[in-house]
């Protein structure tokens, strides 16, 4: 059987979306930041291997809350990497997270998303950390939840469970809701199985691997399916400004 088609992109009124990794480039932060450290230290660092390592040591039993714990990260993959030991670069790896930047196409995106619906922000960084990324990308938020307000972390139902709870206190509801995230661990597989609507912003299309995210168990197919932000705007954009059709 043909797959059923999505609903319009006109049909929502709330975009959610994951912000590390799908507007804010955390990769790209940890890389540079390493390869900083490399540098000073007379030695280089190859960006993929890192992110490998990186992914290994943050998804284990002694997780902390993001970005916070990439002081441990760093104690765990700097050995593997040639790079010097200390608490301090620890503290630098995470401290960088305050200037880390948006995809080049995520600022102008989420402006012109900001124009036609509600924009909730469900990321598993920490409060101080949201607050940098959410000026970076000039403050489209309508709503913001982290893990600091969740006490959980995505894919967690109860993270999603809490947005769907403000969201009807707003006078919305979970169908009117589209979460947009790169994540498939994260972020498409769980709002699958708890009924939402899902774009997948694929970040790393032209990459192999899963870099600095977790493998799913499986590969969840979305509803909406784009390379970049850019690409998403663009559709809505086109969404809005087709003719609408005359009711029967």
């Amino acid at each position: 059987m043909p797959k059923t088609l999505p609903k319009s992109l006109q049909s929502f009124k709330y975009l959610t979306f994951d912000v590390v990794g799908t507007l804010i480039d955390f990769e790209s932060g940890i890389k540079d930041c390493l390869a900083e450290i490399a540098a000073e230290a007379g030695t280089t660092v190859d960006g993929e291997a890192a992110l490998t390592l990186y992914r290994e040591a943050r998804y284990t039993d002694a997780t902390g809350l993001f970005p916070d714990d990439l002081v441990r990260v760093y104690s765990v993959i700097a050995p593997k990497l040639g790079l010097p030991a200390g608490t301090q670069y620890g503290e630098r790896l995470r401290d960088s997270a305050a200037s880390w930047t948006g995809f080049p196409d995520s600022r102008d995106a989420m402006a012109r998303l900001a124009k036609r619906y509600k924009l909730i922000a469900m990321t598993n960084a920490r409060r101080w950390a949201f607050t940098h990324f959410s000026r970076e990308l000039g403050e489209p938020f309508f709503a913001g939840f982290t893990a600091d307000d969740t006490g959980v972390e995505k894919p967690d139902p109860a993270f999603f469970q809490q947005v769907f709870e403000f969201v009807e206190r707003d006078g919305g509801s979970k169908d009117d809701i589209l979460h947009v995230a790169q994540s498939q661990y994260h972020d498409i597989g769980v709002s699958r199985r708890l009924g939402l609507t899902n774009c997948w912003i694929q970040r790393r299309h032209a990459q192999k691997g899963y870099g600095g995210t977790i493998e799913p168990a499986e590969f969840t197919e979305p509803d909406f399916h784009f390379r970049s932000m850019a690409e998403l705007a663009d559709a809505v954009d086109a969404a809005a400004a087709e003719p609408k059709t005359a009711s029967a």
